[in-house]
């Protein structure tokens, strides 16, 4: 047998020290066990990247402090984006009730135009602002059905937009001559 092929068996012999090792750092239990299985397939993966003669343990061990370092770097990530998203939230302001009101009016009939399925989901989840998967519940489909649907009636809304509205359907009908609006 060569090194390579006795590496995993003898790191996962242990895999009590490793875990402890992580846990220090990341001081969750069930947190230190997923950095361990991420770091056991990095392993499986990179087995090849060990040299003969070179220690498998501490080998492991860089693989270890490297899953470590990976998930603070997410984690750190993952927090700036959500302060800055909560930032953009508190500054946040309500649309413009008359640009709304124009916009929702062509809207409003050209979406007589699409399937009536498509019509009452847009209605509902982009008008209205109801939840994806309230909607959904009350329709008896699942969550990503109901996205699927979503995504292809607002296709379906934009290509009729484009038909009925021609280019002011480009500009976010700001000032929307077409037929549909004025009737």
């Amino acid at each position: 047998m060569t090194t390579q092929t006795t590496t995993i068996p003898s790191l996962l012999d242990q895999r009590r020290q490793f875990l402890g090792f992580v846990e220090k750092r990341v001081m969750d239990r069930y947190l230190a066990e997923d950095i361990l299985q991420t770091a056991y397939m990095r392993a499986l993966q990179h087995e090849g990247a060990l040299h003969d003669g070179e220690s498998a343990v501490a080998w492991f061990y860089r693989i270890l402090r490297n899953a470590i370092i990976d998930h603070y770097r997410r984690r750190t990530t993952e927090s700036a984006a959500l302060e800055r998203w909560a930032k953009e939230l508190e500054t946040e302001t309500a649309p413009n009730e008359d640009l709304q009101n124009t916009a929702c009016s062509c809207v409003d009939k050209v979406l007589d135009k699409i399937t009536p399925g498509y019509a009452a989901l847009l209605r509902e989840v982009d008008l209205k602002e109801r939840p994806l998967n309230e909607f959904a519940a009350e329709q008896g489909i699942t969550a990503g059905n109901a996205a699927v649907r979503a995504h292809r009636a607002r296709t379906a809304l934009r290509k009729e937009l484009v038909r009925t509205c021609g280019t002011c359907a480009e500009h976010g009908c700001l000032d929307c001559t077409c037929k549909s609006a004025s009737a």
